[in-house]
C-alpha cells in the first residue's frame, strides 16, 4: 500500500511539473508563434491584395472589440493616405475552416481584393481557391453593400471546378468581412487616422 502511495506522489508531482514546463514554453513562445503567423500566413496575402502599399499593413495594424470578440484590422496606405483596410474571416469548407483576408477600399466601399491564409481544401480541387489568381480576382470591386455569392446560389462567383463547398466558404468568409467592414466602420476610420497622424509627425 505504502509502495503505491508513493507512486501515486510521484507520479502527481511529475505530472504538475511537465505541466508547469509545458505552461512555461507556451506562454514564452506565444509572442513569437504569433509573429511567425502574421509573417508567413496573413503578411503574404496581404501583400498580394495591397500590392505597391506604401506601408507596411502587418506592422499598421489595431485591434477592435466587437462585442466580446477582438478583431484585428490591417491598414495599408496609398497616396499618403489610409486608402486599405484588412479583415481575416472564416467559411467553413469541405475539410474545415477557411481562412480569407479580405483588403477593402476605405473610400468607395468596395473589395480590393481576397487572399485565403488558412485551410484544409483537397489539393488540386479547393485548394485552387489559394493557389487560382482567376478565382481570387472574382472578388474584386464588389461592394461591401450586398452579399457575396456563387453562381449556385444566385450570386456572380464562378465556383472553383469540383469544389463548390469551397467556394461557397470563399464567398461566406467575404461577406462576413463586408458586414463588420460595415458595422465598424466608424471605428475603422478613425484609427486608420490616427495612424496617419502618428506616422506624419515622425
Amino acid at each position: 500500500m505504502r509502495d503505491m502511495i508513493k507512486m501515486v506522489i510521484v507520479l502527481t508531482l511529475l505530472s504538475c511539473f511537465s505541466g508547469g514546463v509545458l505552461a512555461y514554453l507556451h506562454n514564452g513562445t506565444k509572442e513569437q508563434i504569433a509573429n511567425q503567423v502574421l509573417e508567413f500566413v496573413k503578411g503574404p496575402a496581404l501583400w498580394t491584395i495591397f500590392e505597391g502599399a506604401e506601408n507596411n499593413p502587418v506592422a499598421d495594424r489595431f485591434i477592435l472589440k466587437d462585442g466580446d470578440v477582438e478583431r484585428t484590422v490591417f491598414v495599408a496606405f496609398f497616396d499618403g493616405k489610409p486608402r486599405g483596410v484588412a479583415l481575416e474571416t472564416f467559411g467553413k469548407g469541405y475539410g474545415g475552416d477557411v481562412g480569407l483576408m479580405v483588403g477593402i477600399d476605405l473610400e468607395e466601399n468596395k473589395l480590393i481584393g481576397v487572399g485565403v491564409t488558412t485551410h484544409a481544401e483537397t489539393p488540386g480541387m479547393g485548394a485552387k481557391a489559394k493557389s487560382d489568381p482567376s478565382f481570387a480576382a472574382q472578388y474584386e470591386e464588389l461592394s461591401t453593400d450586398e452579399p457575396i455569392k456563387v453562381t449556385n446560389d444566385g450570386g456572380s462567383i464562378n465556383a472553383i471546378s469540383g469544389a463548390t463547398i469551397t467556394s461557397r466558404a470563399v464567398s461566406n468568409a467575404a461577406t462576413e468581412a463586408s458586414e463588420l467592414y460595415t458595422k465598424l466602420k466608424d471605428q475603422i476610420t478613425t484609427e486608420a487616422n490616427k495612424i496617419q497622424n502618428t506616422e506624419a509627425t515622425n
